[in-house]
C-alpha cells in the first residue's frame, strides 16, 4: 500500500501564522508595545502643515505621531488626510481634495478605503478557513472546504495588499517630490505580504491534502484486490502434474 502524507496540519499551522501577521497590521497604533509600536504603513515629515504633527505615521485605524504615540481617534477606513486640518495649508496638493471633510483627494480616498475593506474581508475568510481547517485534519471533504474558503480569502487579501501597497508607495513619492522625508513602514509591509505568502502556501497545501486523501482511498481497494487475486501454491492443496515420459498410453499395455 502506498504511503501518503497528511498535509492538512502544516496548512493549518501556516494559516494560523498568516492570521497572527494580519492581526499585527490591524492592531497597529492601538498600543505602544512591540512590534505594534514599529508597525505603520507610512512615516512622513508633516511639519508646517496646518493641523498636522511634526511626524505622521499612518496605521490601520489611526494616524499617529513618532513611534505610534500621540495618535488620533480610531476610525474605520479613516481618510488619509486625517493627519491634517480641512483644506490644510502646506499639504501636498496631490493629497488634498473634497473627500474626508476636504482633507483627501478622490484617488487616495477610494484606494485606501477599498484596501481597508478588502483587508477586513480577507481576515474574516481566513478565520473561517482556520475553523474549517480542523475538519481537514480528518476528512477529504474538510480539506476541500477549507481550501475553497482559503482561496476566497486569498483573492480578497491579494486585492487588499495590492491596494495598500499602491496607496502608500504613491503617497511616499508625493511627499518626496514635495521635498519632505517619507519612508514606508517595513513592519507593516512585511507583515502584510508575509500574511499573503503564508495564506497562498496554506491554500495550496489544503488542495494537495484533498488529492492525497483521494489517491490513498483509491489505492486501498486496488491493493485489497491484488492480495485476493494472488494465491500462492500451498503444499498438499494441489496435486502436481505427472511428468511426461514421452510414451503413449497404448504402449503401457503392449
Amino acid at each position: 500500500m502506498a504511503r501518503t502524507t497528511n498535509l492538512a496540519p502544516v496548512a493549518l499551522l501556516l494559516l494560523a501564522a498568516s492570521l497572527v501577521l494580519l492581526w499585527f497590521v490591524i492592531l497597529s497604533g492601538l498600543t505602544t508595545t512591540s512590534p505594534l509600536r514599529q508597525t505603520y504603513f507610512l512615516r512622513a515629515d508633516t511639519s508646517n502643515i496646518e493641523g498636522a504633527r511634526p511626524i505622521s505615521q499612518w496605521t490601520y485605524f489611526r494616524v499617529c505621531g513618532d513611534a505610534n504615540t500621540d495618535c488620533g481617534s480610531s476610525r474605520p477606513a479613516l481618510p488619509l488626510g486625517d493627519a491634517w486640518a480641512s483644506k490644510a495649508r502646506g499639504a501636498p496638493s496631490d493629497l488634498i481634495g473634497g473627500y474626508g471633510n476636504e482633507t483627501t483627494s478622490f484617488s487616495y480616498w477610494y484606494m485606501w478605503r477599498f484596501g481597508w475593506v478588502f483587508f477586513l474581508i480577507a481576515l474574516l475568510f481566513e478565520v473561517l478557513a482556520f475553523g474549517a481547517g480542523f475538519l481537514a485534519l480528518c476528512s477529504r471533504l474538510g480539506s476541500a472546504f477549507a481550501g475553497l474558503i482559503a482561496i476566497v480569502g486569498l483573492l480578497f487579501l491579494t486585492v487588499g495588499v495590492s491596494l495598500m501597497t499602491a496607496t502608500f508607495v504613491k503617497m511616499r513619492n508625493v511627499f518626496v517630490s514635495a521635498g519632505r522625508e517619507a519612508s514606508l513602514g517595513r513592519y507593516a509591509f512585511g507583515f502584510s505580504w508575509g500574511a499573503w505568502a503564508l495564506l497562498l502556501i496554506s491554500t495550496i497545501l489544503f488542495c494537495l491534502a484533498r488529492h492525497k486523501r483521494r489517491d490513498a482511498a483509491a489505492a486501498a481497494p486496488a491493493a485489497g484486490r491484488t492480495r485476493r487475486n494472488w494465491q500462492p501454491w500451498k503444499r498438499g492443496t494441489t496435486a502436481s502434474p505427472r511428468p511426461y515420459d514421452g510414451r503413449r498410453v497404448k504402449d503401457e499395455y503392449a
